[in-house]
């Protein structure tokens, strides 16, 4: 592990950094309170510290503290002190010290608590992981790949506050994959798994960086256009309605040709409300469809009163 020795006495440096090189860690070591806190806060900052209760500029204690309300990781801290009174064993647990190593301290020992730091800070690394897959589950449409309709509502709902807080403008479009129960009934729902895949990785190239893509449910897909207006967003559906016709899925040794229909609401026209802004993009994607698909149609809905 990368080990922080923070001690004013350079014999006791030198000390602690030859038996923890010994036992196959990497040591960086400080002088004082302050330049360990700055490297305990640090973006990747170590892990694992061992910190003098006594120093200039910063104690123990005082690092230890701010290592607990900045550090952006957990860093394990254990405290080297000649103290060894109930009182101050409360003390620096309540500064945020995970551990005491008594001074001078003996090799053994603090190969046994390290060890124990070690464990501590694997299995947070462990439960972090399981944390980040929970997240991960939760948010993303393991089928496509994109965010699911949770996730792309509430990016929505974000950039409609943002823009209405700046004067902006938000587009949406509803995009939906024409004939896709033919698909299915055609070619079997493996080959419609593989077109869903495919239109959700056209979508995702064929819109700015920054605008939202998710698969809203079933066939249709949600893009959410921050900054877009009602001049800019029918060219942008236009492109992606474009890139998706030019571009069939094969599935073995069959291909199959793909086209959205894709139906288009601004708050210019609908408001910042997106219960209103669906409603007005659902009905564009309705007439979408009805003129015979593989086309771009706008919403009409009026701005609300309310909003006017």
């Amino acid at each position: 592990m990368n080990v922080l020795i923070a001690d004013d006495d350079p014999l006791s440096r030198v000390l602690l950094s030859a038996t923890l090189t010994r036992l196959g860690h990497d040591v960086v070591a400080v002088a004082d309170g302050a330049a360990a806190r700055d490297l305990l806060v640090a973006p990747n900052g170590p892990r694992m510290a061992i910190l003098d209760w006594e120093m200039p500029e910063l104690d123990g204690l005082d690092v230890c503290r701010e290592a607990r309300a900045r550090a952006t990781a957990y860093p394990y801290l254990i405290l080297l002190t000649a103290r060894d009174g109930h009182e101050d064993m409360v003390e620096g647990l309540d500064a945020g010290a995970d551990d005491f190593l008594t001074k001078p301290f003996n090799a053994n020992e603090l190969r046994a608590r390290l060890r124990s730091g070690q464990r501590v800070l694997e299995l947070q690394a462990s439960l972090l992981e399981a944390q980040e897959a929970l997240v991960h589950h939760a948010t993303i449409d393991h089928l496509t790949g994109l965010i699911n309709r949770r996730m792309i509502l509430e990016q929505l709902e974000h950039q409609l506050n943002r823009e209405r807080r700046i004067h902006g403008s938000v587009s949406i479009g509803l995009v939906d994959i024409d004939h896709f129960k033919m698909v299915n009934d055609t070619w079997g729902h493996p080959a419609g798994d593989a077109v869903l895949r495919a239109t959700a990785g056209m979508l995702r190239a064929s819109v700015r960086e920054y605008d939202g893509v998710g698969r809203f449910g079933g066939e249709e897909f949600l893009l959410v256009l921050p900054g877009c207006d009602v001049d800019q967003a029918p060219l942008l559906a236009e492109r992606v309605r474009q890139r998706v016709a030019a571009t069939s899925v094969v599935v073995g040794n069959d291909v199959i040709p793909v086209s959205v229909s894709i139906g288009l609401a601004t708050t210019a026209n609908s408001g910042f409300h997106a219960s209103t802004l669906l409603a007005s993009a659902d009905e564009a994607l309705y007439r979408a469809k009805a003129g015979g698909r593989n086309r771009v149609e706008s919403g009409t809905a009026a701005l609300l009163a309310s909003e006017a």
